[in-house]
């Protein structure tokens, strides 16, 4: 048996996601949260800027006798997404003993451009290597709209290559292409930890905490300031009286040595 499969055609395509439509599992709900941590970033000439953000990471598995399921899904506070968008999903056939990652049109994230791609697929195969390290990866196609231009193209294949995939460009003008791998084994499952850090529920608390202390000590230097700006406002005021009085007596001393030498 060859190491890598045969690439689906459009219609095994089809009939692929109409079974995954069908099955059991399609529209499983998350039942494992946990957060994480988007570091700040220097603004993108593309993508905008990318300050600190904190979104949830959902999981849900699944273990079966034909097939087993990883889906991870991404979740942004006081933000919606596409229901296609932000979803990874890791289908195990073990009749063929093949491993596909999903969904069928591509892997699209929000935001763009913060580490995402490959902390959901390092997720994915840390799973899939865990369980399944001898299975055969599926090859696919690569949608050419997610790659509209060549720093968007550079991008994707960077993150699909770092993870241990192979970037097969099916024409001259490098729009159809597919990705591919030997075997789960093959594959990487590490990610640039430096932009996306998975909070425990312990560090979130102390982070909690430590945001409630700091801002009770900024709420303390404020009332100081406050109140030194108030003794400020009332010297000042004290001062303007006087130096008013200083003035009205000079106008007055001057008023009255003129009419003395005038008379």
């Amino acid at each position: 048996m060859a190491d890598t499969p045969a690439p689906q055609t459009d219609a095994d395509a089809a009939s692929t996601e109409a079974v995954e439509q069908a099955h059991p599992w399609a529209e499983l709900a998350p039942e494992q949260f946990r957060l994480l941590r988007l570091a700040p970033m220097p603004t993108d000439r593309h993508t905008g800027a990318r300050p600190l953000r904190f979104i949830q990471l959902g999981r849900v598995e699944r273990q079966g006798k034909e097939h087993s399921l990883l889906r991870l899904t991404l979740q942004l506070p006081g933000q919606r997404v596409r229901k296609e968008q932000n979803i990874l999903e890791v289908w195990a056939d073990h009749h063929s003993k093949t491993i596909r990652f999903g969904p069928e049109k591509s892997l699209h994230l929000e935001p763009e451009n913060r580490g995402l791609g490959r902390f959901m697929l390092a997720q994915g195969i840390l799973w899939a290597r865990q369980h399944y390290a001898h299975y055969l990866v599926e090859s696919a196609a690569l949608a050419s709209k997610d790659a509209f231009t060549d720093e968007a193209r550079a991008r994707r294949d960077h993150c699909l290559q770092a993870q241990g995939f192979v970037i097969e460009y099916l024409d001259p003008l490098q729009l159809k292409a597919q990705y591919s791998a030997p075997r789960v084994s093959t594959l990487h499952g590490d990610w640039h930890a430096e932009k996306v850090q998975i909070v425990e529920l312990l560090d979130a608390a102390s982070m909690l905490q430590q945001a409630d202390q700091s801002l009770r000590e900024q709420e303390v230097k404020v009332r100081k300031l406050e109140e030194r700006i108030a003794v400020f406002k009332r010297e000042d005021g004290g001062l303007r009286f006087t130096i008013t009085c200083l003035v009205a007596f000079c106008v007055f001393q001057a008023g009255l040595l003129i009419w003395i030498a005038t008379r």
